[in-house]
Order: structure tokens, then C-alpha cells, then sequence
């Protein structure tokens, strides 16, 4: 079956998340499933220098479409091609003055989302519908699978641009459904979207046009990247005002776990650190430790309990629990590495903490691969302390290197982590460390839990062992997309 994957990231051309490292590795898994996949992203400047054109570049229809078709100088096109350094086939939407920018892929260089974002992101949705129905002569996607709100007026747009002819099936999945994608509600008509679509049971949110929920009520699945998140997002406290309309379709969601791609995230063969390890020959990561302790300035002590995070500084990702907990991590002979950059008021706050404890804290503003695979490779302990967590892909990187996972119970960390309790100990299936209260005296419970195992050498090296055992590979999420796929092209919607 012809699957056309729709998103804006894809790792290692760019990335700001977790869609990139799936966007990467996700349509290589369902190739090897039996689907011929082909993605569709806008050409960002990092994007289109990894992509090799193969062919002439095709018109995108503008009837019906959103305003921007008609109002650029230069009408968008969409280029096929190939990326170059994994083959993957692409279409881009070559819009310069949509995608050509300084700054990020939404927001501009000081940190404000860009104003024309509805229309920036519409085009993708529609270019996807356009595909849907043979803008590409030589190729037609069965099925469409948009990914997040910037994807996210694909469904619709397959509806409407269908006519009299069935529309092309959809796959929508939520990789964070905090981030909806909310403009004014004069943007349906500069979209395209009849008006008549603008109320509470179709794209009006509290007076504004959100994506999200467009997806949410005209795709015919979806999915989320975990089983746990599926079911947290229809109750009021994680539905993020969404929990009615996901409670209405119900029938239409579940939950599909992220994978790790193992050829970036092995110890033993990682190209970007230079002490390999694995179980059973476990010296290359002390040496990782202490070479990472001599490039931040740490104290060079194997001893010490090197706990770390690499993650977006952000409320939802609880880092902002940490200040008060680190005087005692200190204490009881541990040090932190943070890597990460977001929230200024959450920066402020942990360099605060972080300056009163000078070799044996530092903090990286910033985002860099190589320094994060080197983190965690020198990690004992990586803190994934989520208010939530659609999936989390940190923790399964950690588990992989031995890092075990300090981890808030909720989504994709509860399904992917187990308590060190005794009797998660005794039967062998404890791989990390859970709380459930999402407070600073919860997250120092389990840091204390971490101390005291570690105290308990034998222990340790068993849970770790187990841990670094653990696959979490994208073979079966490739097999759960394909038979979802499946259903929808046999079954009626």
C-alpha cells in the first residue's frame, strides 16, 4: 500500500522534538512492513539541502485551497525527491517565502511564532489532500498519516477536496496535544474553510480556529505514541480542553509506542562517542563518565552519582522540580548535567541552583547530538520528571545506555519504565525509578530510592543489565501502523 507520511521534521536535517527522530526512523520501518512510503515536508532551508530532486517540480491545484496559493509571487510547487543520506523519497513544498527564513521552523529568531503560521501550515495540509488525489501523476498515496498540528487540516482537507469521490483514508497522530495550533477565526476564510465549519463541533475553540481539533474530527484514526497517553488525553486533567471531542471518538483512537532507532542509539557502535560499551564489557562507560565530568568541569569521581537530563526547558517537562532537590543530590555525593534550553524563567532558576555547587553541577544552554549521546553514555541516572509525556523517547535512550530512568508515572514513561520496588528487584523487571506525585518531595523520593540502590552494587548491576536489555524497536510500531492502515482501506469508515 502507497502511504504518504506528513510532518515538518525529520532527523538529521532538522530537529526541535522528538517528530524528527520518528519522522526518521518511523517510514523506514513501515518500508520494511511492506509500505511504499513517501513523506511530504515543507522545504526548510536545513531540509532542502539534504534532498536530492528527482524530477520536475508539480503544480498544486487552487481551487478551494487557502488564500496563500494565489497571493505569493511565486506560486508553491512540489518537488520530488530523495534524502540524501538515507534515500527516503519526499516531496517538498518549495515556497521560499513561506519556508526560507531566519529563525526556526515556527518561531523567528526571537522566539515569537511566526504570523503567518495558519497559512504556512495550511499549505502543508492542503499540498497533502492535492497529493491524495494525483497531483503526482506517477504516484498516489492509498492512505494519508499527518502528524501533529501542523499537519493537521490534512483530514479535512482530503474531505473536501474529494468531491463526489470517496475520500482518501486518514491517519492522524498526536505526538503532544498541548501544542494545538490556535489561530483567529478570520483564518477559515483565508484558508479556505467554509464558514459553516467554523463551531464547537467541528474547528471552533473557545472563539479560535484550532488544527488540532480539525484533525481530531475529521481524520478517520487516531493515534497516539503511546497506549497510556491514549487513554490520559480523554479525562480533563490531560485532554488539554480536547478530553470531550477525543471522549466522542473514542472508538477511533489508541496508542501506538514510539521505537528507538538502534543503528544512532547502540553504545557499542555510536559514532558519536568515543568509549564503546555494552553489557557484559561495561568499562567504556566509566570512561564516558569521566570524560565527560573533565569536559564540563565536574569533579572527576567515579563514585559519584551522575544524574542528567537532556530536554526542552519547559513547565511539561518538570525540570523546573529540581532546584529544590539539588542541595541534597549534592550531599549525598551526586552530581547533575543538564542540557537543554526553553523557558528563560526555568533557565534562570536552575543556574541559580546550579551556581552555589561548582564542580559537581553544570548546566548546557543549547541543543547539540553529539554532547546529548554523550551525556547520557556517561549517565547513571537521566531524569525524565514530565508533568506528562505522550511517549518520551529519553528514557528509552537511556534505558539502552544504562542510564536508568528517574521518570513521573505518566504516559509513555509509566508504560516504558518499572519501579525499583523489592519486588520489581526480586523478579527481575525493575528498570528505573517512578513517582506519582508530580511534586519536588515526590522526584527526591526517587532520587533517594536511586541512592540506595546504588548502595547495593550487585543489585545495581542486575537492574542495569535488565535495563540495557530492553528493546524498544520500530518493528512492532511499523506492524500496529500497517494493520491500522489495513483496516481503514478494507473497512467502511
Amino acid at each position: 500500500m502507497n502511504i504518504l507520511y506528513v510532518c515538518t521534521e525529520i532527523y538529521p536535517l532538522l530537529k526541535t522534538g522528538g517528530l524528527a527522530d520518528v519522522g526518521a526512523a518511523l517510514p523506514v520501518a513501515l518500508r520494511s512492513a511492506g509500505c511504499q512510503v513517501r513523506m511530504l515536508l515543507p522545504a526548510f532551508a536545513s531540509i532542502a539541502a539534504g534532498v536530492c530532486a528527482d524530477g520536475p517540480p508539480l503544480a498544486l491545484p487552487d481551487v478551494g485551497g487557502p488564500d496563500v496559493l494565489r497571493t505569493l509571487a511565486q506560486a508553491p510547487m512540489l518537488v520530488p525527491g530523495h534524502v540524501i543520506a538515507s534515500g527516503q523519497p519526499v516531496y517538498l513544498i518549495d515556497a521560499p517565502a513561506l519556508y526560507l527564513r531566519e529563525g526556526g521552523p515556527y518561531q523567528d529568531a526571537a522566539g515569537q511564532e511566526w504570523r503567518d503560521n495558519a497559512a504556512r501550515f495550511a499549505l502543508l495540509g492542503w499540498a497533502a489532500a492535492a497529493l491524495g488525489y494525483g497531483a503526482d501523476p506517477q504516484w498516489q498515496p492509498d492512505l494519508v498519516h499527518a502528524h501533529d498540528w501542523h499537519a493537521a487540516l490534512a483530514p479535512l482537507y482530503l474531505k473536501l477536496l474529494a468531491g463526489d469521490r470517496p475520500a482518501k483514508p486518514s491517519v492522524f497522530t498526536i505526538h503532544n496535544l498541548a501544542y494545538q495550533g490556535l489561530f483567529a477565526a478570520s483564518s477559515c476564510t483565508e484558508l479556505g474553510l467554509p464558514a459553516s465549519l467554523f463551531k464547537v463541533d467541528a474547528l471552533e475553540y473557545h472563539g479560535l480556529l484550532s488544527f488540532m481539533k480539525a484533525a481530531l474530527q475529521f481524520a478517520d484514526a487516531i493515534t497516539t505514541v503511546s497506549p497510556r497517553y491514549a487513554r490520559e488525553i480523554t479525562t480533563a486533567e490531560q485532554g488539554c480542553g480536547l478530553d470531550g471531542v477525543l471522549r466522542q471518538r473514542q472508538e477511533r483512537l489508541s496508542g501506538i509506542l514510539n521505537g528507538v532507532d538502534y543503528e544512532l542509539w547502540n553504545p557499542s557502535t555510536d559514532a558519536l562517542i568515543k568509549a564503546h560499551f555494552d553489557v557484559g564489557r561495561m568499562s567504556g562507560k566509566a570512561r564516558a563518565k569521566r570524560a565527560l565530568q573533565r569536559l564540563l568541569g565536574l569533579e572527576e569521581r567515579a563514585d559519584a552519582l551522575l544524574f542528567v537530563a537532556v530536554s526542552r526547558l519547559s513547565e511539561q517537562k518538570g525540570l523546573h522540580l529540581l532546584p529544590p532537590v539539588l542541595p541534597e543530590l549534592i550531599e549525598r555525593g551526586g552530581q547533575l548535567v543538564i542540557l537543554g534550553n526553553g523557558d528563560a524563567a526555568i533557565e534562570a532558576a536552575l543556574r541559580a541552583a546550579l551556581l552555589g555547587h561548582p564542580g559537581q553541577a553544570a548546566l548546557q544552554i543549547g541543543y547539540d547530538e553529539a554532547l546529548a549521546h554523550r551525556i547520557i553514555a556517561a549517565a547513571d541516572v537521566i531524569l525524565v520528571p514530565s508533568r506528562f509525556e505522550p511517549c518520551g523517547l529519553t528514557q528509552l535512550y537511556g534505558l539502552r545506555y544504562g542510564a536508568l530512568p528517574l521518570v513521573h508515572a505518566v504516559g509513555g514513561l509509566a508504560d516504558t519504565v518499572t519501579d525499583c520496588s523489592l519486588e520489581a528487584i526480586d523478579d527481575g523487571s525493575a528498570s528505573g525509578f517512578v513517582f506519582h506525585e508530580f511534586s519536588s518531595d515526590a522526584l527526591r523520593g526517587a532520587m533517594r530510592r536511586a541512592f540506595a540502590l546504588r548502595r547495593r552494587p550487585a543489585e545495581w548491576a542486575a537492574v542495569q543489565r535488565h535495563a540495557m536489555q530492553q528493546r524498544f524497536d520500530w518493528q512492532a510500531p511499523a506492524q500496529a501502523y500497517r494493520a491500522l492502515y489495513q483496516r481503514l482501506l478494507t473497512i467502511p469508515a
